[in-house]
């Protein structure tokens, strides 16, 4: 059983890389966009940046999605920004993951095992893919906060780092042999 959370800035193809991969492996996809209350996507739409008190509610939410699919067996692909590291320490660990710090070295409970594939690129290459994007409530403009919010993942936390400057099916391509080589 695996959970897998797609990360990365808006416009780095979390959404078409977590769809795909899920359509590949046969399992079930969530894309955490369509679970932002409507307060934060007018907010974004009008180009003000999210803070922390927008986004740990909808964080929270997506944990809750990620531990009742956990709980019935199913695996998981949630495509999700998940840009600060106390963002991934709320979707591995809910409400307690407000105050995360590094872990103490005991054993992870399953929560725990979520793998992030962070798919990485340079801004000009994604600014370039967000002019392009139409009927999104992210604006291109928002982008350079994003970047400016990210603390890209680093041990000891689970993850992966993937080039978005790949054609989707090579980045999918790769992920998914990560994957069945890990979870078999």
């Amino acid at each position: 059983m695996a959970l897998l959370v797609v990360m990365g800035v808006s416009g780095s193809g979390k959404s078409t890389v977590g769809s795909h991969l899920a359509d590949k492996l046969g399992w079930k996809f969530y894309d955490g966009d369509d679970y932002h209350p409507e307060e934060n996507r007018k907010k974004m739409e009008k180009g003000i940046p999210l803070n922390d008190q927008d986004r740990i509610p909808w964080l929270c939410h997506l944990h809750d999605i990620l531990m009742r699919e956990h709980a019935s067996g199913q695996n998981t692909i949630l495509a999700c920004s998940a840009l600060k590291k106390r963002y991934r320490c709320i979707l591995e660990n809910g409400e307690a993951g407000t105050n995360c710090q590094n872990s103490s070295g005991r054993e992870e409970p399953a929560s725990q095992k979520i793998l992030f594939i962070h798919l990485d690129g340079p801004m000009e290459l994604i600014a370039h893919r967000l002019e392009k994007r139409r009927g999104h409530f992210m604006p291109p403009e928002l982008l350079k906060s994003q970047f400016d919010a990210l603390e890209a993942p680093s041990a000891p936390e689970n993850f992966i780092t993937v080039s978005l400057e790949k054609p989707v099916s090579e980045i999918v391509s790769i992920i998914e042999e990560y994957v069945r080589n890990r979870y078999g």
